[in-house]
């Protein structure tokens, strides 16, 4: 089947991020850690859309996490040029893996998108919170895959990958991004999610 301007605009964007950022990364060894579940990630949804149409907002919402990801994988996110925002509110580290972290949960949109439009649930609670819970899971779930790595790896690598940037609550504080990105997803959900008319053309 022919893929929509959408679909084709959402994959070719990804590529040509991808393609720019494979150019030089700062090691190797992180881009391949970095890139591989995204990777993973880009397959499962040209598989799922298959059988389910996503919306253009799911496209969007889905491109943000693949998009600062893909660049965090080039510079090592503790190196991602993100001055202006850090001298800006004078943190005392870079965030932009945080920010990332957050585009983690908009993934709660095309799940719920999925759920709804497949009627897999018969209440709204199931449709706001399997989402939300399912986004917390994943992301406790890629929190001890970089751990593991850290553990694995050669050690500045594993330090790049598990970009803790000397707070040893990087991980619960990464797992709350993900959460309050879920939560900002769900609601997003809630005020458009049923309108036919956003799915993707």
């Amino acid at each position: 089947m022919k893929p929509s301007r959408t679909q084709a605009l959402f994959f070719g964007a990804y590529l040509a991020v991808f393609a720019l950022c494979a150019i030089d990364p700062h090691e190797r060894s992180v881009w391949w850690a970095e890139n591989l579940p995204i990777m993973l990630l880009v397959g499962v949804i040209a598989w799922v859309q298959r059988f389910h149409s996503f919306s253009k907002l799911s496209y969007g919402m889905m491109f943000f996490l693949m998009a600062l990801h893909t660049i965090g994988g080039h510079y090592t996110f503790s190196r991602v040029p993100f001055d202006f925002v850090t001298d800006t509110f004078g943190f005392e580290r870079n965030h932009f893996d945080r920010v990332a972290h957050f585009t983690v949960g908009f993934y709660a949109y095309p799940l719920a998108e999925i759920l709804q439009r497949r009627k897999l649930v018969n209440t709204r609670w199931l449709l706001y919170l399997f989402p939300i819970f399912s986004i917390v899971s994943l992301a406790a779930a890629y929190e001890l895959f970089e751990w593991r790595y850290a553990l694995t790896a050669e050690p500045d690598a594993g330090l790049a990958v598990l970009g803790s940037q000397g707070d040893i609550w990087d991980a619960q504080k990464d797992m709350l991004a993900d959460a309050m990105g879920a939560v900002f997803a769900v609601g997003i959900f809630a005020l458009c999610g049923s309108d036919p008319e956003r799915e993707a053309s």
